[in-house]
């Protein structure tokens, strides 16, 4: 089965992009034919400081490879470097229509109903099913905010296949059953995100051990110090379950029987995930530290990419009705 993900190169990877999406994807990558792409373009629907986001592409970029993903096995690339995603997303905003892309809920908490927004803000739904559509992908894993946008992406497809006749493969959403939310380590209300209030919510990919093990035992949890797998009457302790869970394979609760303290319970955790993280952190900077290893890397994974997107490109617009380079003249 073909699978296609992307992720966005804004802010620092953290735990819960790996436990939620990055580890499955190594998995992935072993059983499916597996297409990853750092969604750059996407990055810009906001301000990004160029340097930044330079180097926030170059830092996930290796960071997806020091977690696992093997470029020999799977195809992975900047989306900003196959030019095809852009072309296929006019031809499929010009199939979608306003009113589905009014209806997207990710636009109207984003945009909060400002007249200033990017307008790239509005259509990237769109942008995101060009990216999905070019690769012919049969299965998207995707996060419950991401499902409204796949449902999209569905509906356009199915469309233009009826309007224009069969281009594109009709997708199927992935939602993770483990792991799929991490949350927040000073906020277990919320998930674990980039755009968290304080950097003690998260754990980055490239946190030290002394960091780690700062703000695992600076988690919110409560006064009782009673270990127990509880998600709406403890929600704090339960997330740090469910992260132990997550790591070790074992269930929540059978994790809370062993042990009697809060502390205890923080301090194996720590190791666990320090033990987990490290090798992807020694990896990941090895990497950076050889730009033009990485810089190949990433050039042979867009020129794989874009072998099957200039195709799945040429096949929409001959459809259309555009003259393509291999159209023929009768």
């Amino acid at each position: 089965m073909r699978v296609l993900s992307g992720i966005q190169p804004t802010g620092r990877v953290h735990l819960g992009n790996y436990l939620g999406a990055i580890r499955g994807w190594v998995e992935d990558q072993y059983v499916n034919e597996s297409f990853f792409t750092l969604v750059d373009l996407h990055a810009i629907t906001v301000e990004q400081e160029p340097r930044e986001l330079f180097s926030a592409t170059l830092e996930l970029f290796a960071t997806l490879i020091g977690a696992g993903l093997d470029p020999n096995i799977c195809t992975i690339f900047a989306q900003s470097q196959v030019n095809e995603h852009a072309a296929l997303a006019w031809l499929l905003e010009c199939t979608a229509t306003f009113g589905e892309l009014a209806r997207m809920t990710q636009f109207k908490d984003k945009g909060h109903g400002s007249q200033n927004v990017r307008a790239g803000l509005f259509t990237y739904p769109v942008l995101m099913a060009a990216d999905i559509l070019l690769y012919k992908a049969e299965r998207v894993p995707v996060g419950e905010d991401q499902k409204q946008h796949l449902e999209l992406t569905r509906d356009i497809a199915i469309r233009f296949n009826r309007l224009y006749g069969q281009v594109f493969t009709v997708p199927t959403p992935a939602i993770p059953k483990v792991a799929a939310r991490v949350m927040d380590l000073q906020n277990p209300s919320k998930k674990m995100s980039k755009s968290s209030s304080t950097t003690l919510g998260l754990i980055y990919i490239s946190d030290g051990a002394d960091e780690i093990k700062r703000k695992i035992s600076k988690a919110v949890t409560d006064t009782d110090n009673k270990v127990a797998y509880d998600p709406i009457g403890k929600p704090g302790i339960s997330n740090l379950l469910e992260i132990f869970a997550a790591i070790s394979g074992r269930a929540p609760d059978s994790i809370a029987e062993d042990y009697a303290s809060y502390g205890a319970l923080k301090s194996d955790l720590t190791q666990l995930i320090v033990a987990t993280l490290e090798p992807i952190s020694k990896r990941t900077k090895d990497l950076l530290d050889d730009r033009g290893e990485l810089g190949r890397i990433m050039a042979a994974g867009s020129g794989k990419a874009r072998e099957i997107a200039a195709d799945t490109l040429d096949s929409a617009k001959a459809a259309m009705g555009f003259v393509t380079a291999t159209s023929t003249f009768k």
